[in-house]
């Protein structure tokens, strides 16, 4: 089945689901009430901090890529401004407090079982607070673009990459 849920009974009725084309893809529906099952994507935002030609990173407190480095980044809850979600994930994660000034770059693609389908990627300014990784992070520190820690991701790398190339240093 295309869809990536496992999704068995139909949440309506209660009725087992079957596998059905509907809307271009095999989809969980249920033969009783005609329910169909349509998989949301995650979403996640990550904050890019600029200070000169440095970048703020983190250091993976946990798997996946524990030991590796990424930008500040999280999953978006349902009713959260992804903006203000970046912006409350820095703070966890690095002890500074930033405000999201505008979107870098929207990538699509899961990297991995747990990640998010979809990262929208903030520019964000220090408006407070002090540096002190925190939440799944176990370091942070600002690297140079041009010399750069083993990194997690590879949007972490595309980001790395857009900075290298002086997009926005």
């Amino acid at each position: 089945m295309a869809n990536k849920d496992i999704v068995n009974f139909c949440p309506r009725c209660g009725k087992p689901v079957v596998s059905e084309t509907r809307s271009g893809r095999l989809r969980p529906v249920c033969p009783a009430c005609g329910w169909i099952h349509f998989s949301d994507p995650k979403v996640a935002v990550a904050a890019v901090l600029l200070q000169g030609e440095d970048v703020l990173l983190i250091r993976r407190a946990q798997d996946p890529r524990r030991g590796l480095w990424t930008l500040p980044a999280g999953f978006v809850d349902s009713d959260e401004d992804p903006g203000r979600a970046a912006e409350r994930e820095c703070l966890e994660e690095t002890g500074l407090h930033v405000h999201a000034t505008g979107v870098l770059d929207v990538i699509a693609g899961r990297e991995h079982p747990r990640g998010a389908d979809i990262l929208i990627v903030y520019t964000v300014m220090p408006i407070g607070g002090n540096l002190l990784a925190g939440d799944d992070a176990d370091q942070a520190a600002f690297f140079s673009v041009r010399d750069l820690p083993p990194l997690a991701f590879e949007a972490t790398r595309r980001v790395m990459a857009r900075l290298q190339s002086n997009h926005l240093t």
